[in-house]
């Protein structure tokens, strides 16, 4: 398959609206693509590289590009992918100039459109419509499978780039042989939001309660006295956590995967605010000190896997069970199963008087579907939040001269790829704060004008705001009233931020 084609398909799925032409443009091009070339072509369309960051950043890329095009495309896929390997391989004295050289020769022979297409590649800004949602149904069309069943298979695998393949050569049969595995982290399960107990229990009935801590997401992986900790985004903190590993090797059990948070709790047994904790996960500690100065606490909340057995398909109320008698009071997440809107408001006012956000409300009959917001859990918190994203931001004025401030924010549209912005706030920022975000978002500076400086759609950030209304000035229609940075969400994706439907839906109840 020759990078033409991927560029071309980049192109019309960027020009098409609808979620379902993309798909289809999607899956033609992958059928289309051979056995060795499935995963370089789920990962282009989707705007990742296999390598993942390579050291070419945008004046390394101007500093690499030829003075001429190729008139003719000819630059196969798998001859891209082994450039692109050879770059990342370079390491060393002189490896700069090693990279640069190496990138003119891939970019002197691809097209001029070849060389648009892979510069926004390296540098992260192909935005073409194709995040991994849409890839996976895109996988499921071309091979006339369950969008279910690719899902449940990227679930535990993780990375749809082995997922595609099998099920190219295997189809239902080979998605199936995917299954939990210890010490291979799966995408945590995400909350949808209820703006109340009455719209929870409208939707779930009788659900499990739960208090929502504003702590540090973690997923524990136990086999024997390994046990090793994953944050949210999947990464090994384990070190950074000895407390945390020593409590779940005490278990009683010989294999376990958790699911639960960690957090940090002040000397009158109110909880820390989140950034607090976070202190815990820094790059570089010293763990001694910051276990004796932040000690922090589990609480579990699920169970993915039990020696030797997967848990994840089965209902929720399933695995309560199997947590049932197995963690400790002390290592579990308060909890309540009821249809009592009346004892969910109590509950609630409960978490509320002890320091915590508020309730997690879970559908008892609901699997574990990693990685998916969904109605299975619902966010019950007394105040309006979203996870949007950064866009761009403006310089400051007067006492907030010289650093960034005003924040453009958007919200995920699925159906496009991209992100829909639905106002600005400088509101809520502390001067650290300011002082962090400007230096993180020129690192992320794509191109600005005179006042303001547009950046990779990647920083997540927790907004609260008052309500939602009608707005002519965004694309969305929509804008957030008095919104005001609650906190910068680091352990987040902006795959992880909330959808623009999210946002209409709290319009429309408001309306």
């Amino acid at each position: 398959m020759k990078l033409t084609d991927i560029v071309e398909t980049s192109r019309r799925v960027s020009e098409t609206g609808g979620r379902r032409e993309k798909i289809e443009q999607l899956a033609d091009a992958l059928r289309r693509a051979g056995p060795d070339e499935v995963p370089l072509a789920v990962a282009y369309l989707a705007g990742e590289l296999p390598q993942g960051r390579i050291g070419i950043g945008p004046a390394k890329l101007r500093a690499a590009g030829p003075d001429h095009a190729a008139s003719e495309p000819s630059l196969e896929l798998l001859e891209v992918d082994a450039d692109l390997d050879a770059i990342a391989a370079v390491s060393g004295p002189g490896s700069e100039a090693e990279r640069g050289r190496l990138l003119t020769h891939l970019l002197a022979r691809a097209t001029r459109r070849e060389q648009e297409f892979l510069g926004r590649l390296l540098l992260g800004e192909l935005r073409q419509g194709a995040l991994e949602g849409i890839m996976v149904e895109a996988v499921a069309r071309a091979v006339d499978v369950p969008a279910s069943a690719v899902r449940r298979a990227l679930m535990f695998s993780g990375d749809l780039g082995q997922v595609a393949p099998a099920a190219f050569r295997e189809g239902r049969e080979g998605l199936a042989r995917f299954s939990i595995q210890l010490f291979r982290p799966v995408q945590p399960m995400l909350a949808g939001t209820a703006d109340d107990v009455a719209e929870a229990f409208d939707r779930l009935e009788t659900a499990a309660l739960e208090y929502k801590l504003d702590g540090a997401r973690v997923q524990v992986h136990r086999a024997g006295d390994d046990v090793r900790v994953y944050t949210r985004k999947l990464n090994d903190v384990t070190t950074a956590v000895p407390e945390l590993v020593e409590r779940v090797r005490a278990l009683p059990v010989d294999e376990i995967i958790l699911d639960g948070e960690a957090l940090a709790f002040r000397e009158d047994g109110r909880p820390q605010p989140f950034q607090v904790t976070m202190r815990r996960f820094g790059r570089k500690l010293d763990v001694e000190e910051m276990c004796r100065e932040l000690p922090l606490d589990a609480f579990f909340f699920d169970i993915l896997y039990l020696d030797g057995t997967s848990l994840a398909d089965l209902p929720a109320r399933d695995r309560l069970d199997a947590m049932s008698g197995l963690i400790p009071e002390k290592l579990a997440v308060p909890r309540i199963i009821t249809s009592d809107p009346n004892r969910a408001e109590a509950f609630l006012r409960e978490a509320l008087e002890v320091g915590h956000e508020g309730l997690v409300a879970k559908s008892l009959d609901a699997s574990y579907e990693a990685g998916r917001r969904g109605g299975s859990w619902l966010k019950l918190k007394p105040a309006h939040t979203l996870d949007l994203v950064v866009l761009a931001a403006e310089w400051g004025s007067g006492r907030r001269r010289g650093w960034l401030s005003n924040l453009h924010l958007g919200a995920r549209d699925p159906a496009s790829g991209g992100f829909v912005m639905l106002g600005k706030t400088f509101k809520g920022l502390k001067d650290q704060t300011l002082e962090w975000q400007t230096r993180r978002l020129l690192e992320l500076e794509v191109s600005r004008d005179a006042h303001t400086v547009y950046v990779r759609p990647e920083l997540v950030v927790e907004i609260a705001f008052d309500g939602v209304q009608e707005s002519p000035t965004y694309p969305g229609g929509m804008a957030l009233r008095f919104a005001r940075v609650k906190r910068y969400r680091p352990d987040k994706r902006p795959e992880d931020a909330d959808t623009v439907e999210a946002v209409r839906r709290v319009y429309e109840r408001r309306a």
